[in-house]
């Protein structure tokens, strides 16, 4: 499928389809000034099965597959708002860039906490809702690999210098 990366875009098909999500992870950080390059968008989903319904149909729409190491292309998958429901991460590469459906992200806030705690912001005419900056810290700390443990002090950085800036509230 190997097609440019385009955040936004991605991000404006799961909004025009209604779904309910949350950004986490290195793009969310990004979205706050993160340095640290990314190449795909980790979403949380709100999980009632009319959302993930709306989300199976925007992964339709994506063309989205499983991506799979050594085929570029990934690998087809049937889907519907209740195969959804019982997933943890499900990695996809679609038409507009690679998507993480991360249903449980790592720590202790679902899609409900971190979606009270979001920040929504406007990248390019597109509503984003993004995880807290401090929610991406604590998923970062929880799922402690190597690549988290390397991006926590540019982040922890990241937070104290938008705090004394007074952007973060």
């Amino acid at each position: 499928m190997a097609s440019a990366f385009d955040p936004v875009g991605l991000l404006g098909r799961l909004n025009e389809h209604g779904v309910l999500y949350v950004v986490t992870g290195g793009f969310a950080a990004v979205a706050y000034g993160s340095p640290l390059p990314t190449v795909d968008v980790d979403v949380t989903p709100e999980r009632s099965t009319e959302n993930l319904q709306r989300l199976s149909v925007a992964l339709d729409d994506l063309e989205a597959r499983i991506r799979v190491e050594g085929i570029p292309d990934g690998l087809a998958f049937d889907h519907d708002g209740e195969s959804l429901e019982g997933l943890g991460v499900l990695n996809l590469t679609t038409r507009l860039g690679e998507l993480d459906l991360v249903m449980v992200p790592a720590g202790e806030a679902g899609y409900a906490q971190l979606a009270s705690r979001a920040v929504v912001v406007e990248l390019h005419d597109v509503r984003v809702p993004l995880a807290s900056l401090d929610d991406v810290i604590a998923s970062k700390e929880a799922a402690d690999r190597a690549k988290d443990r390397a991006a926590l002090p540019i982040l922890r950085a990241l937070r104290d210098r938008l705090e004394r800036q007074g952007r973060l509230s």
